[in-house]
């Protein structure tokens, strides 16, 4: 285990290998993950599955992750290590969606295949590919749901949005989608707060708390991610306003927030992911090419799926059980 400073920030750095009695016809092939921080359990599902396929296939796998969603330093420190390391192939979710383009550009021109995974980089084709979630689609998904079951309970649409954070692709895409799947605008009177919480549990829940003492009577939180909405719903409670009496909706999947928000309904609804995939998918596509087969290209979508314990008007939603069977996480 090697550890390396960037500044303040922390990179960890590891080497699984893999060694079998029978002939490995991948020996040889070492491929990098790099993740944005191992708080959220997103990003370790995604290296756990990532190690278990690499130690499948019979590959070296290197993995590094940073302190936080926009720590961008620790990622270029990690990057630069890899491609020293001789990777055939370095998986990556950016912290900046235009960062490490100039380093993402000198490994390609180097033959070192780059999957974006989760985070796509602007633009698109800096990597040769883009594996993860249809952002903008989980964002309209969340985004339909909240405008029917708002409506389904009689409510006026007052509307509070916890974003990402600038420069992140995936944030502004999911805000995007979740706004067209309202059907308003940006500028919309309806939305009575937009901040970014960095997909943090605690700058969620001391920005939730501004919004609550500024906006008591606000009907509809957007969180973009479940770590947010764990935040907003902290806030929530402390305030004592009971979560039925809102829409709460977000976008992960994870089982934390499965069993303790959407059964028992402090989330109205949030868009699945499955970093699971990802990871697989990544791993696999970058062998592949390393035994000759042409390098991954364009757009692979890992699928999306809205779960809910509180279906809406007109909406079609997987139910918990669902959720449960299906999320990742402990």
């Amino acid at each position: 285990m090697k550890r390396l400073i960037a500044g303040a920030a922390a990179v960890l750095l590891t080497a699984l290998g893999v060694t079998a009695c029978a002939p490995n016809p991948n020996e040889g092939i070492t491929i990098g993950l790099i993740t944005k921080q191992e708080e959220n359990s997103y990003w370790v599902t995604m290296r756990k599955v990532a190690e278990r396929t690499a130690k499948d296939e019979g590959v070296t796998l290197l993995t590094a992750t940073g302190q936080s969603d926009v720590d961008v330093e620790s990622q270029r420190e990690a990057f630069a290590e890899m491609l020293a390391a001789g990777v055939d192939g370095i998986m990556i979710a950016p912290t900046d969606s235009t960062a490490l383009n100039d380093l993402i550009e000198e490994a390609r021109s180097d033959g070192v295949v780059v999957i974006a995974v989760d985070t796509p980089v602007d633009p698109s084709d800096t990597t040769n590919a883009y594996f993860g979630t249809d952002n903008f689609e989980a964002g309209q998904l969340v985004g339909r749901y909240a405008a029917a079951r708002v409506t389904d309970l009689g409510l006026a649409p007052k509307i509070a949005m916890l974003n990402l954070a600038p420069g992140i692709a995936s944030g502004l895409e999911r805000e995007a989608g979740f706004l067209d799947g309202f059907g308003i605008g940006s500028d919309d009177s309806t939305i009575v707060a937009a901040v970014d919480s960095q997909g943090d549990r605690d700058l969620a829940a001391d920005a939730m708390r501004t919004i609550i003492a500024e906006n008591p009577d606000v009907s509809v939180i957007y969180t973009v991610n479940e770590e947010a909405a764990l935040g907003a719903m902290d806030a929530l409670e402390e305030a004592r306003i009971d979560p039925s009496s809102l829409v709460l909706v977000t976008i992960d999947g994870s089982c934390a927030a499965m069993k303790d928000g959407v059964r028992p309904g402090r989330i109205a609804a949030t868009a699945m992911q499955f970093p699971e995939n990802m990871a697989r998918e990544g791993i696999h596509a970058i062998i592949d090419a390393a035994h000759g087969a042409s390098a991954p290209s364009g757009f692979l979508d890992t699928g999306t799926q809205l779960v809910s314990g509180s279906p809406a008007s007109g909406v079609d939603s997987r139910n918990v059980e669902f959720g449960i069977r299906n999320c990742w996480g402990d």
